[in-house]
């Protein structure tokens, strides 16, 4: 993500990072392999942190892929703890469920297979997190369906906000995607139920807290 942070930078936080566990490194070489993205193990411990922070215990997760992100949720949640998967590849949850049984948190994750906007629109409750993941030109109908799913305090997180850096480039206004985070990332500035921060980590994360 060079385009958003310097490559010295970017190899720099890469290189503080401890080493990922087997399962997590099973779980990035398989991603390279299939040319999956995933968020990464830099964006992996923000969300486990901010998971801590939130003492958060319920995850829905909106866009899945083969279960990266949401193991790093899972070991947060703890045992008790819920993270809601979704994709809407079957072959990539199965393999996701593998990788959280050799992980040890199976239990703590439910693992649903569709679409994951009309899963969470079948949604009575409220969660602690709400991460959003999926296809970028949905990112618009991502916000009006997580925001009556998010009580007081709990916190919507969104990944690839500033896409490539593309949302900086008016002649990209006309890519759905492009346009579909930029218009995603004035909803969340724009509401008055949100407190919004991006941090500008790979490749932009979002981190709104409903007020």
């Amino acid at each position: 993500m060079t385009r958003i942070t310097s490559s010295v930078i970017e190899q720099y936080l890469l290189d503080l990072l401890p080493a990922s566990d087997e399962v997590l490194r099973e779980m990035e070489a398989e991603a390279r392999k299939r040319y999956i993205n995933v968020v990464g193990a830099a964006v992996g411990r923000f969300l486990f942190q901010l998971a801590q922070i939130a003492g958060a215990k319920t995850v829905f997760e909106l866009g899945s892929g083969i279960g990266y992100s949401t193991l790093w949720w899972a070991r947060a949640v703890g045992e008790g703890g819920r993270v809601i998967f979704t994709d809407g590849n079957r072959h990539n949850a199965e393999d996701a469920r593998r990788y959280f049984q050799r992980a040890g948190v199976a239990a703590n994750v439910e693992v649903r297979v569709g679409d994951a906007l009309e899963l969470l629109s079948e949604e009575k409750g409220t969660f602690d997190i709400i991460f959003n993941d999926v296809d970028k030109e949905d990112y618009p109908r991502a916000f009006r369906l997580a925001l009556p799913r998010l009580r007081r305090g709990s916190l919507f997180v969104t990944d690839n906000v500033l896409w490539y850096g593309q949302v900086a480039e008016p002649a990209k206004a006309n890519d759905a995607a492009t346009r579909g985070v930029r218009e995603f990332n004035k909803l969340l500035y724009e509401s008055k139920e949100l407190y919004t921060t991006i941090v500008p980590l790979r490749d932009g994360v979002a981190v709104a807290r409903k007020l």
